[in-house]
């Protein structure tokens, strides 16, 4: 038996002695650096990059209007956004866009406008050519160019139309109707009917 015992204190005495956990820092893994976790496919530089892009056109929400639909079952509301583009260099384009929500409308009216683009010519001192009269509806819009140092003497809708388009100096009055719709398509058809120099003196015959 004695013998037994003494086998047993050296088993006992020659096993490894497992040390306790050690509480704190220490004891938590590596973490690591965080950069290496981050995907690496280059995705958010390319959203940097995006943001950084000069836009080609610059956007200018004209009109929201609010309408609604009468149905069976009561009214559903949304909302009208009227747009403009322009790149500042004789392209604009104009556009109405439809939806639930102002900003769904909003991106709606400007896919639109930019692909509805118009391209107008400009003269010396950045104002138009000639006097013109756009009529669109009962609505008539009256432009005049302008020395330089004038600047846009004009409303809302026609001011934003000129500006994106690239216009410096002009002179402008709205007759008869004010809906902001009626009097961009009256300015855009009096642009339309903008005439170089050369295109006069071809129509008169002179060359």
């Amino acid at each position: 038996m004695e013998e037994e015992k003494k086998v047993a204190e050296q088993a006992v005495e020659a096993a490894p002695v497992e040390e306790a956990p050690k509480e704190g820092r220490e004891n938590r893994r590596p973490r690591g650096d965080r950069n290496d976790r981050r995907p690496r496919d280059g995705k958010r530089g390319d959203r940097r990059d995006r943001r950084d892009e000069p836009k080609e056109f610059e956007e200018r929400v004209v009109f929201i209007n609010r309408v609604s639909k009468t149905v069976k079952g009561g009214r559903r509301m949304k909302f009208s956004a009227l747009v403009v583009v322009g790149d500042g260099k004789g392209r604009y384009g104009f556009g109405v866009g439809k939806a639930a929500e102002v900003p769904d409308a909003i991106k709606k009216a400007s896919e639109s406008a930019k692909k509805n683009l118009f391209n107008i010519h400009l003269v010396k001192g950045g104002t138009i050519s000639h006097e013109v009269v756009g009529k669109y509806g009962a609505c008539n819009v009256y432009l005049k160019p302008a020395p330089e140092g004038t600047g846009i003497i004009a409303g809302g809708p026609v001011r934003a139309v000129l500006e994106l388009a690239g216009v410096r100096n002009v002179c402008s009055k709205v007759y008869g109707s004010r809906a902001p719709i009626n009097i961009i398509r009256a300015t855009n058809q009096g642009l339309n009917n903008l005439k170089s120099y050369k295109e006069t003196r071809s129509l008169r015959g002179k060359e």
